[in-house]
């Protein structure tokens, strides 16, 4: 057996030269540390040990993470190295703090240079499987996720891993309707390449992915920008930036969209959404999809951008669809993703059954321009101006209470949070910060003045972050408003980016920038949002697991703190009717249609995204996808019917089911949080039932949100 795979390797070796010979590889005598990295690490270590908000000693039990954290990092999926590979190198598990010390690298590019090995032997030989016939009756799985699992003993044992993942790919394509060729061509393309990608990693990556061990072992946060991802960060903070608009993330051999940006191509088109995977990408309406799964990150961004005007098609796995798929392709035309795109939207809700009229103000994330206001124009954009004309626009249309809509915004401007919030609240402090040497800053209103103060609500959900928490946080402690939604991220650290080229002397050569926490907010409650989130006062009951999602998802995230409280005066907000109105929307939504097909489109997502094995049976594929083809479609008729629209038949050839959002033109969870809020202005003895009074005969309660 062993002189036959020898044979498979050698063929496959030959066969591929000709491929590999095209593609630039970085020789394996330049994967040493040189005087950048050598220069750079005691900066690095400096920075962290004196500025750096969690002190942590860099001795043997940091020694012994940092070697975990980079294996991690090369070899995420635990498809490449041994048990055997693991073996030989715990011998470094407690030095290198003091190869770090002394900035002595070789261990980490020894690893590096058995882990480019290992990736050529399995490349080669998932080549040479594929050149076998596969036995499709065989009923067997295939885990394709093993992130959580031990290292495979020997040779052998991958060899196993390997033929399942070779016969897994090929059953994906041949059940996509692609024939024996084109599957053969695709997949040694898509084996080639994940050596080549492997093989164009220079000494600057390697010295990234090994220091960012180091900082990750402190704090998920802070992170080491080589040259070239510094140009890429300052290229993704640019809000000129030509492409589709869509944060990405390396998700083991996957491309996963992170975020879709608000105001970008791909937001307008409404077809992309977070969580979605990308395993394809073309250029023009009629280009090649280019298989991208195991490509660098890096790579498959290269192919995505493009100049303004142009299209580009990419190939997806849709949220809630396992690795098994199916997929289905989309296209974007590629557009400048500009700040105002992304600005404060205002718009209107009319509830008829109560009479009741809600403004909704979407802000997306915490922006200001703040080039143009250096330049002293005097409508420049930001936040915190936008949605002050929102505010007097909204009560212009006489509307009974506002919600503010924080759903997926990421945070962003400190100052814009703070000028933002100040417009709710009349004065006083908003947050406080706790810099590394514990000193406490409290961030004050800027403005004393009002803009708004009627009823508020604030919706948050699982990914409203960072500015978000502070205001949503302030709004809560204030008792200003209610919020609504979900626990929210749980980010309360400040971070800052130094370019280390600072620190260098006499040197022309870029040495890359670190980004660190050097700080944590604290609310004026006294208690952080770090970790544990904005506890909204009601919670809508979606479906995800709250434990892998957000800050306390992160290993080594700080814990949640808390200072002492700041002084300040607490609203006149209802607070004691929260109760009331928590038992409204129970109620309510227990016989809303709408609400109840939400929570069961969530379960099915996560039921198949939480998949991690798949059989590799056809006949039982095929059942599992025509299954999830029909839930889908059953669900997404669900939601039609509920709105008074016709279904969809089963065989008209539509994509729609593996788009379930399409079938939703209403905002239910926007929906419901406007009721709340009317079920709050309105008189208290008012009960889910008996809502129908006309607008002209209620009695709204005028002191909600008034600052005493």
């Amino acid at each position: 057996m062993k002189k036959t795979l020898l044979y498979l390797f050698l063929a496959g070796l030959l066969a591929c030269s000709a491929v590999w010979a095209k593609i630039p590889s970085v020789p394996v005598s330049e994967l040493v540390a040189d005087s950048r990295h050598k220069q750079a690490t005691p900066v690095i270590i400096h920075i962290i040990q004196t500025y750096h908000y969690k002190k942590k000693i860099l001795d043997n039990d940091l020694s012994s993470e940092i070697l975990d954290n980079y294996l991690d990092n090369l070899d995420q999926n635990r498809s490449f190295f041994t048990q055997e590979d693991i073996n030989q190198f715990e011998k470094y598990r407690f030095e290198l703090d003091e190869a770090l010390s002394e900035a002595e690298l070789d261990p980490a590019f020894e690893i590096f240079r058995r882990y480019r090995q290992r990736v050529a032997e399995r490349s080669l030989y998932a080549i040479e499987i594929l050149k076998s016939d596969f036995d499709f009756t065989v009923d067997e799985e295939f885990r394709f996720d093993r992130r959580d699992t031990s290292w495979l003993e020997d040779t052998n044992s991958l060899n196993e891993i390997w033929r399942k993942r070779v016969k897994n790919d090929y059953l994906n394509l041949k059940l996509s309707g692609k024939e024996q060729h084109e599957i053969r061509e695709t997949l040694t393309k898509r084996y080639t390449r994940i050596r080549t990608s492997t093989f164009q990693l220079d000494a600057n990556d390697v010295f990234q992915t090994f220091i960012n061990a180091y900082t990750t072992a402190i704090e998920p946060h802070t992170s080491y920008f080589s040259p070239r991802t510094s140009e890429n960060f300052d290229i993704s903070m640019s809000l000129s930036l030509e492409g589709i608009g869509a944060v990405l993330r390396g998700e083991s051999d996957y491309t996963q969209v992170q975020k879709v940006i608000t105001g970008g191509p791909a937001e307008m088109g409404g077809a992309l959404k977070a969580e979605d995977k990308i395993i394809g990408v073309g250029q023009k309406k009629d280009g090649e999809i280019v298989d991208v799964i195991g490509w660098r990150l890096d790579d498959v961004v290269d192919l995505i951008r493009g100049p303004k005007g142009s299209v580009v098609r990419l190939e997806i796995l849709p949220k809630g669809t396992g690795a098994e798929g199916p997929s289905r392709i989309i296209s974007i035309t590629r557009d400048k993703i500009k700040l105002e795109e992304q600005a404060a939207q205002k718009s209107i809700i009319d509830l008829p059954r109560s009479g009741g009229r809600v403004g909704v103000i979407d802000v997306a994330t915490f922006y200001s321009d703040f080039a143009a206001q250096a330049r002293g124009e005097k409508n420049y954009k930001s936040t915190s101006r936008d949605v002050r004309k929102l505010l007097k626009d909204l009560e212009h249309d006489k509307v009974d209470g506002i919600i503010v809509d924080l759903r997926g915004n990421g945070g962003g401007s400190l100052s814009e949070a703070l000028e933002f919030t100040g417009l709710f609240i009349g004065t006083g402090p908003i947050v406080q910060t706790k810099d590394s040497s514990g000193k406490i800053e409290i961030n004050n209103d800027p403005d004393p003045g009002i803009v708004y103060g009627g009823p508020l609500a604030v919706l948050v959900d699982r990914n409203s972050a960072s500015a978000s928490e502070i205001y949503a946080g302030a709004i809560q402690d204030y008792r200003r408003g209610i919020i609504i939604g979900e626990p929210t991220f749980g980010k309360g650290t400040v971070q800052n980016i130094v370019n280390i080229n600072r620190f260098i002397r006499d040197s022309d050569e870029d040495h890359g920038r670190l980004k660190t926490t050097i700080a944590q907010f604290f609310r004026i409650s006294g208690g952080s949002n770090q970790h544990k989130g904005v506890i909204p006062d009601i919670i809508f009951p979606t479906v995800y697991d709250k434990e892998k999602h957000g800050e306390r998802s992160l290993d080594n995230a700080l814990p949640w703190d808390e200072v002492k409280p700041a002084r300040y005066m607490k609203a006149s907000a209802p607070i004691d009717s929260f109760r009331v109105v928590k038992e409204l929307h129970e109620k309510r939504i227990m016989s809303d249609k709408l609400f109840q097909l939400l929570l069961k489109k969530q379960a099915l997502e996560n039921e198949a995204s939480s998949r991690k094995t798949v059989s590799l049976l056809a006949s039982e594929r095929k059942i599992e996808r025509e299954k999830l083809k029909h839930a889908k479609r059953t669900l997404q008729n669900e939601f039609r019917l509920a709105q008074g629209l016709s279904p969809l038949p089963e065989d008209d050839g539509t994509e729609a089911a593996d788009n379930i959002e399409e079938a939703e033109p209403v905002d239910i969870l926007l929906n419901e949080t406007a009721q709340i809020l009317i079920d709050l202005i309105l008189p208290f003895h008012t009960t889910a039932s008996n809502i129908d009074v006309k607008k002209q005969h209620r009695k709204p309660v005028t002191t909600f949100g008034q600052n005493l």
